[in-house]
């Protein structure tokens, strides 16, 4: 059987069917649904060719293209959509729900599969996509300067049953200049936002969900604008630790890596750190004095913060004392801070 399922449907949390986008590879690698599976009808090379047929000649020439490209692998799709789903029941979809969705469809419903077309294709899921963050969410942020535990905190809320966003996981990036850690790869901005409207979309938008105080960028990827703006107007739990605390942890974070990458990311801060700092800091990586290293570049860091900070009203931030290297316990000590300002949601 073939039904066509909306996408309210599809993305809906207690939805388990497995999903197969037929585009190309380069079109799911681009940005894809969170967990679908890439079954391409076309090669990039085969798909090229079958758009110029349809444009200079016509679509029944496509079509005509489109089953000869295809003609000796329709086994091969259907042995791999048994791989996916053994229990032959499947969603599929590809750019707009037309042909190449509706081809595929065709033939797993031949082989006794039961499928759902996604109404509209991959491109009425990225308006959902969109809808997601204009949404309400009753947002908390986690502030503190670079090295203060933001998100070991936020991790440790989640472990401890509180929603949280990990905007950082997400864009693969530790949102600094030295962001990557030399080996993080960032997904596409596409790509980030679907993943972030899927764990929105987890949620329950009537409790309380924790993230992390950002700039608008991590990296390359951007934090929606309408998102971003909610976050910047929520209340920020800002934590208060000592100097010397955030030098340790950051020399223990970014210590280690390799001098060559910390040396390419610092010099790319230098109209912001100026010279003679930028200078001082490189000498220090050389000569592998990461403390020092790590107090200069602060500096730019701290500014950037407290600028950043200013702009917030000073009734919606809520300092949270932090005395110790235990996530736990300052998770704690921040559940404790939340309570006080607020009753905490149950969970």
């Amino acid at each position: 059987m073939i039904h066509s399922i909306a996408i309210h449907d599809l993305v809906k949390p207690s939805a388990s069917i497995p999903v197969l986008d037929v585009r190309t590879p380069a079109e799911f690698t681009h940005g894809h649904i969170p967990g679908a599976s890439n079954l391409p009808l076309f090669s990039n090379e085969e798909r090229a060719k079958v758009g110029t047929t349809y444009k200079q000649e016509s679509r029944e020439a496509a079509i005509l293209l489109g089953f000869d490209l295809t003609g000796s692998k329709w086994s091969g799709f259907i042995r791999q959509a048994l791989e996916i789903a053994p229990q032959k029941k499947v969603a599929v979809h590809c750019w707009r729900g037309g042909m190449r969705s509706g081809a595929m469809a065709w033939a797993l419903n031949l082989y006794g599969f039961e499928v759902f077309v996604l109404a509209g294709g991959y491109k009425r899921y990225r308006r959902w996509v969109l809808q997601q963050f204009e949404a309400p969410y009753k947002l908390w942020t986690i502030g503190g300067m670079t090295g203060s535990g933001k998100t070991r905190i936020l991790q440790q809320l989640g472990s401890m049953g509180q929603q949280v966003i990990d905007l950082e996981d997400l864009a693969r990036h530790r949102g600094s200049a030295y962001g990557t850690m030399n080996k993080l790869v960032q997904p596409s901005q596409e790509q980030f936002e679907n993943n972030l409207s899927h764990q929105l979309n987890q949620l329950d938008r009537d409790r309380k969900i924790w993230v992390e105080d950002e700039s608008l960028n991590i990296g390359k990827c951007n934090i929606p604008r309408p998102l971003w703006d909610q976050m910047q107007s929520a209340d920020l739990f800002e934590l208060q630790t000592r100097a010397e605390q955030r030098v340790q942890a950051l020399v223990q974070e970014y210590g280690s890596l390799d001098k060559t990458f910390l040396s390419e990311c610092t010099d790319r801060i230098r109209k912001r750190l100026g010279s003679e700092q930028t200078k001082n800091a490189l000498t220090a990586i050389q000569e592998d004095r990461m403390e020092d290293f790590i107090r200069i570049v602060l500096v730019y860091y701290d500014k950037t913060y407290r600028k950043g900070l200013n702009s917030r009203k000073a009734g919606r931030i809520f300092p949270v004392d932090i005395r110790t290297d235990d996530p736990t316990a300052n998770a704690s000590q921040m559940l404790m801070t939340a309570k006080d300002f607020s009753p905490l949601p149950t969970t």
